[in-house]
């Protein structure tokens, strides 16, 4: 369970460091599940697996420049990521944030910056890329795989972000990485634009709010920098389609349901056992 300040200093900054949520073995099972389905050993398959910064699928060679892997549903090929989605602390704490008594996974994304090569993640938010789903209340739990920190490619958040609405589409970066908005005449007056490094230990998380300011710089170090991101879905969340994505073809709800089905399991629920696999 996260403390009560915790707790606040999400709602008020719309991030927070949780604890250690995976011990070494369980880091390492993670780890060489993510190499057989790059290197297409698993049986079953993730739903996308691309590189960030073309927008192109990949082939999995892991020789091209300036890349940022994103495995979208990695749990769909692998119990082990499965199990980790359904982690009972992370799990609990997760809905502590979202003050609801049911977890659905939206989905999961792994996204790794390979050595010296791994190339930055532009300044977003999460929502707006997930046009097809209300209201703008899911938390995500970003798990480190390996240390995340400023040499190796950790996000950077801006505090209080998350409170001042949708201005995706406007946000870009300095040439060091600061963020900056095109037009912003359209913050709120109080909007200060200060970003944070948030550095993840291995095997520790951090939850993150959907609408908060985020990005990542370059992987400027010799090491990898693997993490395993859910986006968790509180039980009201709606099937609302505005645009596309590549989870619409998994939906089997009509528009103004709650979003429901096999392809966005329930991971938690207050007072009930989720059963795992494996």
């Amino acid at each position: 369970m996260l403390t009560n300040e915790q707790v606040a200093s999400f709602h008020k900054n719309g991030f927070v460091k949780g604890g250690q949520v995976l011990d070494d073995e369980q880091v390492e099972q993670l780890r060489h599940e993510l190499d057989l389905v790059m290197s297409g050993q698993s049986v079953k398959k993730p739903v996308l697996n691309r590189n960030m910064l073309e927008g192109s699928e990949l082939d999995m060679n892991m020789e091209q420049s300036k890349k940022v892997v994103q495995i979208v549903n990695i749990w769909m090929a692998s119990d082990a990521f499965l199990n980790h989605a359904a982690n009972a602390k992370m799990c609990e704490e997760v809905a502590q944030l979202a003050r609801t008594n049911t977890l659905r996974i939206w989905h999961d994304q792994i996204q790794y910056k390979p050595p010296v090569t791994g190339g930055p993640t532009r300044w977003h938010q999460d929502h707006p890329a997930w046009p097809i789903i209300q209201p703008a209340d899911l938390v995500s739990a970003w798990v480190a795989l390996d240390d995340a920190t400023i040499d190796n490619g950790a996000m950077w958040m801006v505090p209080e972000s998350h409170t001042w609405g949708n201005h995706d589409k406007f946000l870009t970066s300095t040439d060091d990485f600061k963020p900056v908005h095109r037009k912003p005449e359209l913050l709120p007056d109080h909007a200060s634009i200060e970003a944070v490094p948030f550095e993840i230990k291995k095997g520790h998380v951090g939850y993150h709010h959907c609408m908060t300011w985020h990005g990542s710089h370059d992987n400027r170090s010799e090491r990898k920098r693997r993490a395993i991101a859910v986006h968790y879905m509180p039980g009201h969340t709606r099937y609302e389609p505005t645009g596309q994505h590549p989870m619409e073809a998994f939906i089997e709800v009509q528009a103004e349901e709650r979003l429901i089905g096999d392809t966005f399991p329930v991971v938690f629920e207050r007072n009930a056992t989720v059963v795992q696999n494996g």
